[in-house]
C-alpha cells in the first residue's frame, strides 16, 4: 500500500500544528495532498493490474507444485511430465462440455462458454509451440518448487523450460515475455 498520502498529510499537519481544516482549496498544501492522493491511487491500480496479469502463472506454478508433491518430490520422467501438461491443458474440457450440453440447440454460445473455449485454444496452441513450465526433470527445481510459498519473487529461483508436444525442451527465462 503506497504511503505518500499519509506522509504528506502528517507533514502538513505538523506544519499547521495538527489542524488540517485551515487549508483552503487552492493552497499549495491542498494541491500537495491532492497530488499525493492521486499518486497513491495510481500505484494501487498498477499493483492490481500486475497482480491480475501474474495470476495465471501463479496458478500454473501451483498446479505443478501439487503434481511434484503427488509424485513424491522426485524428478519426473518425460512421459509423466507430458501427462501432467495434458492434464493442465485439458482442465477446462469438462466444464466446457457441461456448458455446451446445457445450452439449447440453435442458441449462440454463452460468454462464459466463449471464454472457456478461447482459454482452451490458447493452452492447446501454447502446448504445440512450447508450454511454459518449471523444469520438473531437474531435482533442484523440484525441491525449490516444493518449498515455494506462493509469492512471485521466489519463482525466479526455479529453472523454467518450454516443453512442446513433440517432446522438445528449450530453456526459458522467468518471467516470460508472453504467456
Amino acid at each position: 500500500m503506497p504511503k505518500t498520502f499519509e506522509k504528506t498529510r502528517k507533514e502538513i499537519a505538523k506544519k499547521k500544528k495538527g489542524n488540517l481544516s485551515t487549508l483552503h482549496e487552492k493552497s499549495r498544501d491542498a494541491r500537495k495532498l491532492h497530488k499525493a492522493q492521486v499518486r497513491d491511487e495510481r500505484l494501487e491500480k498498477l499493483a492490481e493490474a500486475r497482480k491480475k496479469r501474474d495470476q495465471p502463472l501463479l496458478r500454473r506454478a501451483s498446479f505443478f507444485q501439487q503434481a511434484v508433491r503427488d509424485a513424491g518430490l522426485k524428478p519426473m520422467e518425460a512421459e509423466a511430465i507430458h501427462a501432467k501438461v495434458k492434464e493442465y491443458v485439458h482442465q477446462f474440457d469438462e466444464e466446457y462440455n457441461e456448458l455446451k450440453k446445457a445450452r439449447r440447440p440453435g442458441r449462440p454460445p454463452t460468454t462464459k462458454e466463449d471464454l472457456l473455449r478461447m482459454k482452451m485454444e490458447k493452452l492447446q496452441k501454447e502446448y504445440q509451440d512450447g508450454f511454459y513450465m518449471p523444469d520438473l526433470s531437474h531435482a533442484e527445481t523440484v525441491s525449490l518448487l516444493d518449498k515455494w510459498g506462493g509469492d512471485w519473487s521466489y519463482l525466479t529461483n526455479l529453472t523454467w523450460v518450454r516443453l512442446s508436444a513433440s517432446g522438445a525442451v528449450k530453456p526459458a527465462k522467468f518471467p516470460p515475455q508472453t504467456l
